[in-house]
């Protein structure tokens, strides 16, 4: 390759590594072209399936303050630089693989990290963003019908009743705890303002008491 061509290369890979939300180095010796248009479809417009050089994907992974081991860049390599949901992207991978055994998974990058084959495995056994988002636009969907249903049914019932100051005393009174309200009604009535009936009766009968 000439020494333009090289840096356009590197420039290319490293622009890829900034902009990728993870990437997932591969090996696809034994792969036909066939089965490679397949893998790129399956990965979808989110994520960027190249045929790389390894000695260009070091020097550009450095240029990206990506650090990726040499144990990953041996043999002929391939990566998918991931811009879309990184759990959509391992499960195509991971699908793909099934297929198709030539298809070597050796590691990548996730949020910056190195992770390894076994760990990508794991990702892809995560449920994904949309599905996620589904679920959580379901369970809010429920969750306003129920209150919805909720004020419907207290405004049927408060249109069927009469008004709260039409309402009966003795049943205001009876949904009332009896303890509180003896409570409060002693609490503030003054000594001073017995009833007067109450007194009156008490004089009279000192009255017509007999002397002894």
């Amino acid at each position: 390759m000439a020494r333009p061509d090289k840096t356009a290369a590197v420039a290319e890979l490293t622009e890829d590594f900034k902009s990728a939300t993870a990437t997932v180095l591969t090996e696809y010796r034994g792969l036909t072209v066939t089965s490679m248009k397949e893998l790129r479809r399956s990965l979808g417009s989110t994520t960027k399936y190249s045929v790389v050089k390894n000695t260009l994907t070091k020097i550009a992974a450095k240029n990206a303050g990506v650090e990726i081991s040499d144990d990953l860049l041996v043999g002929p390599s391939a990566i998918a630089f991931v811009k879309g949901d990184p759990i959509d992207a391992a499960k195509s991978l991971k699908n793909f693989q099934k297929e198709n055994p030539f298809l070597v998974i050796k590691g990548g990058i996730f949020e910056g990290k190195a992770v390894t084959t076994a760990e990508i495995m794991k990702l892809a056994d995560l449920e994904s963003r949309e599905v996620l988002l589904s679920k959580l636009a379901g369970a809010m969907k429920g969750t306003m019908a129920k209150a919805a249903r909720t004020f419907d049914a207290l405004r049927l019932k408060l249109e069927a009743g009469s008004p709260a100051v039409e309402a009966p005393v003795a049943e205001v009174v009876a949904e009332a705890p009896v303890a509180e309200a003896v409570t409060e009604v002693v609490a503030e009535t003054p000594a001073e303002e017995a009833p007067v009936a109450e007194a009156a009766v008490v004089e009279e009968a000192a009255t017509e008491t007999p002397a002894e």
